[in-house]
């Protein structure tokens, strides 16, 4: 491999030992919090960034003193489920080995925060005897696949969920090195081989879906690569296939865009791994390796032409695509509270603000949670949009359930669909690439836009808003209604546009402003929506439809 023709992360992975490299002797360390910068892109293969409190950085570099270094560790839950089970090993864990709480991300999984460098060991083995893991949570690896969360239609669901698992444990690199380094299990006498990735892996990160019209709750464009199940008579008859979504792009760089998935056909059921391998295999090859801000798919199929991609898709794979089925999308949101499913169970979805599960003063989100999974019988199903489904109760237990959620807060009717509706990344002070705040913030924002909206006669109007601490994307602004995303401190763009089911995208109207600035807008905004929209036209489709934005279907047209 040549160092001059590819990025450095490139080279890191070449000389890893299949991504090994020393982190074994950086974790066991003890003279510092941290590991070795070369390193820190080889953790993310094995589910966890390095990270510093960036609240305490000035203070403690004034005392002479390092910057207190922690770690993130992701989960690797396909289609967010867990059993009653696992979900108290995550609280065992949170409480004593973290920050204290539980984030769950926009990828249904969960992460936890503040590791610090000698309890990383002990935090994944005890995941490990839960059967759980961190492997490829993070990094230029195919990601958690998510998967529609479906309270209602439990036999749809299940067949959803067990093509997420098939997929996430087709594409789980081979090597050995995390059993090696945090499981302490001995070397095989045998090299590592990764017959899917090679020994680079990917370009860059790559993401599937599984979305069950008509609820796109997984945000199925999006990512690099969706499947769509049509559903005949109650069971899957085959997939549409979308290929090249994602929401990543840099301030300032017209390169570089945040884009949807294109549709290149319908496909049986039985097609699917093979149609995903060839995509996957396509983006492994073709990829950008020296730029890494064009290395998504995204870029590739832009780069090659949508009709030369899906021609190479068919060819890799041996399947030919037929035409797309129609289908209709109605929401992106989650279903709350109880719905029956057609066995007769129940599902009670509950609300997390950003995810974030911890015992404050608006609830005890964290301990409800640990006393529900104590006596549920069922399993616990971590939604895209951030929030959580204590699914397959039985009826005998439902009041049970019902009594502990509504003791810790679990249940609240005091929550407008705007804020419902929103999500957030991390941001401040752990995430190293925020420029502003996200979820610390949000919350606030959207009480002070919540007033707006009722002076209008707007009151509990459902509009997709979303805030991001930097342009990377993570919780999907792009794809918002009104989306946020952090320019510098207390300051941020405001995209308006995208379609409230997920079919387009959003673009840029105002850059570079604070707090007021983006109320006196939106105020101005929402008293001609209330005047102008055309019965329960949705906010997003309003304003492109009245002219106060441009529609964006295709990424290139984004900063047009």
């Amino acid at each position: 491999m040549s160092d001059t023709k590819v990025s450095a992360n490139e080279i890191i992975k070449a000389r890893s030992n299949f991504l090994r490299g020393t982190i074994e002797e950086g974790i066991n360390d003890p003279l510092t919090g941290s590991i070795a910068e070369d390193d820190t892109q080889l953790t993310k293969f094995h589910g966890f960034y390095q990270q510093d409190d960036r609240d305490l950085r000035n203070e403690r570099k004034s005392q002479k003193l390092e910057p207190l270094y922690s770690f993130m560790l992701r989960a690797r839950v396909p289609g967010g489920v867990c059993t009653a089970e696992q979900w108290l090993i995550i609280d065992e864990i949170a409480q004593h080995l973290t920050r204290g709480n539980i984030r769950l991300t926009t990828r249904q999984t969960f992460q936890f925060h503040g590791i610090l460098k000698r309890n990383l060991k002990t935090v994944i083995q005890k995941l490990h005897q839960r059967l759980l893991d961190s492997i490829a949570a993070c990094g230029d690896v195919n990601r958690n696949v998510m998967c529609n969360s479906n309270p209602v239609e439990s036999q749809v669901h299940q067949q959803v969920y067990e093509f997420a698992k098939s997929l996430s444990e087709h594409f789980m690199p081979q090597s050995r090195a995390y059993a090696e380094i945090f499981l302490d299990e001995e070397p095989l006498n045998k090299p590592d081989v990764e017959s899917l990735y090679g020994p680079t892996y990917l370009p860059r990160k790559f993401k599937i879906a599984v979305a069950v019209p008509p609820h796109n709750d997984v945000d199925v464009f999006t990512n690099d690569l969706g499947f769509i199940a049509i559903i005949q008579d109650g069971e899957i008859v085959g997939y549409n296939v979308s290929a090249g979504g994602g929401m990543g792009t840099t301030h300032g760089d017209t390169k570089t865009y945040p884009r949807l998935g294109d549709v290149l056909g319908f496909i049986r059921p039985e097609q699917a791994q093979a149609v995903a391998e060839a995509i996957f295999l396509i983006q492994r090859d073709n990829g950008d390796r020296e730029n890494r801000k064009h290395a998504r798919l995204k870029y590739t199929i832009d780069d090659m032409g949508l009709e030369t991609f899906k021609a190479e898709v068919e060819k890799h794979s041996g399947v030919s695509f037929a035409p797309a089925v129609d289908v209709t999308w109605t929401t992106r949101g989650d279903r709350f509270g109880w719905l029956q499913g057609y066995d007769g169970r129940w599902h009670l979805t509950c609300y997390l603000p950003n995810g974030r599960i911890a015992d404050t003063e608006q609830g005890q989100l964290m301990t409800g949670l640990r006393e529900i999974a104590k006596i549920h019988q069922g399993d616990l199903r971590m939604t895209a949009n951030q929030n959580i489904v204590i699914a397959n109760v039985s009826e005998q237990d439902k009041d049970k359930i019902e009594q502990l959620a509504n003791q810790y807060g679990l249940i609240r009717d005091d929550l407008t669909w705007l804020r419902k509706l929103s999500i957030a990344c991390v941001a401040l002070p752990t995430c190293g690439l925020a420029m502003a705040e996200s979820e610390r913030y949000i919350p606030k924002l959207i009480t002070k836009v919540d007033a707006l909206l009722a002076n209008h006669g707007l009151a509990n109007q459902p509009i997709v808003m979303r805030m991001t601490g930097c342009p990377n994307g993570c919780a999907r602004p792009f794809a918002a209604e009104i989306g946020f995303v952090g320019k510098g401190p207390g300051h941020y763009n405001l995209y308006l546009g995208a379609s409230p089911v997920g079919t387009r995208l959003n673009k840029l109207y105002r850059e570079n402003i604070d707090e007021q600035q983006i109320l006196t807008e939106l105020d101005g905004l929402f008293e001609r929506y209330a005047k102008e929209r055309d019965g329960e036209e949705a906010f997003g489709d309003y304003v492109v439809r009245a002219g106060i934005i441009a529609p964006v279907y295709q990424g290139r047209e984004f900063h047009a």
